[in-house]
């Protein structure tokens, strides 16, 4: 059985969505993850296709050696940035899957 490091506070409301075996790395995938955490599902899909397409950044806080300098880290408050796509992509079939599962939740209920 898996464990959650956190459990919601109403389960009613809320749906999950997982990974393993994944061929991304890990650093970029969090902070990608760290950057959509707690938006609206639709604000986080067009975030990630704006990623995809350079339009906005991923602020780097935690692994961020090396990591170069852009001008779009700017409006969250930070000054490093990249670009992941892949680690991007794989949130988005991720948040995809999640948006699925909420589906089907609802239609449990009913």
């Amino acid at each position: 059985m898996v464990r959650y490091s956190l459990d919601p506070e109403n389960p009613m409301k809320s749906c999950k969505s997982r990974g393993s075996n994944l061929r991304v790395h890990f650093k970029n995938t969090r902070e990608t993850a760290q950057a959509i955490k707690g938006m609206h599902i639709r604000k986080a899909t067009k975030y990630l296709k704006d990623v995809t397409l350079k339009k906005q950044c991923v602020p780097f806080r935690r692994y961020n050696r090396g990591v170069g300098r852009c001008a779009q880290a700017k409006q969250w408050g930070w000054t490093q940035g990249r670009w992941p796509k892949k680690s991007a992509e794989f949130l988005l079939h991720m948040l995809k899957n999640a948006e699925s599962n909420a589906e089907l939740k609802v239609g449990d209920g009913d």
